[in-house]
């Protein structure tokens, strides 16, 4: 057992303190937010992952999890430290917003008087590492006995206590001319994951900051890929999902990922993008990540497609089109409506004057926060009441489960626009409606 503390409480760093915790750790979350610290150490979480809440509740009452404001206890309490704070876009720009970090080591490192090892898991421009270890250093009493390394995460948002609990892999950044504690603190605190078998990649901080924005900008250009030949499928008459089984299957290109759609969206992968192009252009190197500009583009050409079918659907015109938007998190599973594509698109039918009427499992309370003027319906069966046109903009299970029958006696028109290609193509049709995927046909 370690004694650990995490600081910084959002996604990333809640779910990290309970999965220590689930691995036998005593675990401090420390946050500055007082409101949210407070929710946590009741057992209760601010946002929506599946498996979280149970998780949590369960080690704040066995008293291995608590929540404090106050950095000095975790200072006093702990021999580990992870950093999971967020790095969000800068405003105006495309760098990534260091604040937080900055932030932690400035209050934790004056506090460090013992050897500690600090872990960082949130998503850095490459280089950050070396320039933390040398502030800690400079910082804390203990000087050279604090080490650094980088572990960064590879969470994904419905699936995050799984990721955290049972990974493909674990990744660490250490300092080549420091090899030894570290890494060996690290593999105590994994040892369960690790004797399950996950890969460890131990490495250069450098190297272990650049996988998860490597990774990212992978994924990204993957999807956009796939959405692209659906812009081509769509001019020739072909079917994106067939191409996209014809090329999975050749391992080197593989099928996870190439599922066209409405895009990606959420809190990491579009600003990780930005702000892996912003620090390859300071580094010099900026021309070779400059695909990625593309790979955003295609992404967001993927919204208007489906405001342009939408208007298309209602006769050209969307004002006082009454049309249901199913879905406006930006994945299911999550509550997150973060650059949400399905958001994106409700808000631009509704500012083109549209009638819309938004439904989703989990989000809704969010989405109206962001677009009070949005209506919100109770159920897909209310939502869908009356419309000219539905969207499914979000893959929920709900959706894909729907009854096309039943609500094809709800609606004006029997119009869908899969904006997620999830739907039961066959079933949707036999039922009367006229189907229109993105980059598949009818059958």
């Amino acid at each position: 057992m370690e004694r650990v503390s995490v600081f910084g409480t959002g996604y990333l760093g809640a779910t990290h303190a309970a999965g220590m915790a689930e691995l036998g750790h005593e675990v401090i979350g420390v946050d500055t937010d007082e409101a949210k610290v407070a929710r946590l150490q009741a057992g209760d979480l601010p946002f929506f992952e599946p498996g979280l809440p149970e998780l949590l509740a369960r080690h704040v009452e066995s008293g291995r999890l608590r929540f404090t404001t106050d950095p000095a206890e975790a200072a006093s309490e702990a021999d580990v430290h992870f950093i999971g704070v967020g790095t969000p876009q800068k405003h105006g720009k495309h760098a990534a917003d260091l604040t937080q970090v900055h932030a932690v080591v400035d209050a934790l490192a004056p506090l460090l008087d013992r050897p500690a090892v600090i872990l960082g898991k949130s998503t850095v421009p490459v280089g950050t590492a070396a320039q933390l270890t040398m502030r800690f250093q400079e910082l804390a009493p203990a000087g050279a006995a604090v080490e650094l390394g980088w572990n960064p995460e590879f969470l994904r948002e419905g699936l995050a206590v799984q990721d955290t609990l049972r990974p493909d892999r674990i990744v660490l950044g250490v300092d080549p001319g420091r090899p030894g504690s570290v890494e060996e603190v690290t593999r105590r605190i994994y040892a369960p994951i690790l004797d399950a078998g996950t890969p460890v990649i131990v490495t250069d901080l450098a190297t272990a900051e650049l996988a998860k924005v490597a990774a990212n900008a992978f994924l990204a250009t993957k999807i956009s890929f796939i959405n692209a030949m659906a812009e081509v499928c769509d001019a020739v008459g072909a079917d994106v999902r067939d191409l996209a089984d014809a090329i999975g299957h050749d391992a080197r290109i593989g099928r996870a990922f190439l599922n066209a759609g409405l895009g990606f969206g959420g809190g990491c992968l579009p600003k990780d993008l930005r702000a892996f192009r912003a620090r390859a252009s300071e580094l010099g190197v900026g021309e070779s990540l400059a695909f990625l500009r593309e790979v955003e583009s295609i992404n967001t050409r993927r919204r208007g497609r489906v405001v342009d079918l939408a208007r298309q659907a209602v006769g050209g015109r969307l004002e006082g089109a009454r049309i249901a938007v199913l879905g406006v998190a930006f994945k299911p599973d999550s509550d997150d409506i973060r650059d949400s594509p399905a958001l994106d698109v409700a808000g631009r039918l509704h500012l083109e004057g549209a009638d819309v009427l938004v439904y989703d499992p989990r989000a809704m309370a969010n989405a109206a926060r962001s677009w009070p003027t949005l209506a919100f319906a109770d159920s897909v069966e209310d939502a869908v009441a009356g419309a000219r046109l539905v969207i499914v903009a979000t893959e929920w299970q709900e959706f894909r489960e729907a009854d096309p029958g039943a609500l094809a006696k709800l609606v004006v028109e029997r119009q869908v626009i899969d904006a997620r290609n999830c739907l039961d193509v066959d079933a949707w049709c036999a039922a009367g409606w006229r189907y229109q995927g993105l980059g598949r046909h009818a059958s």
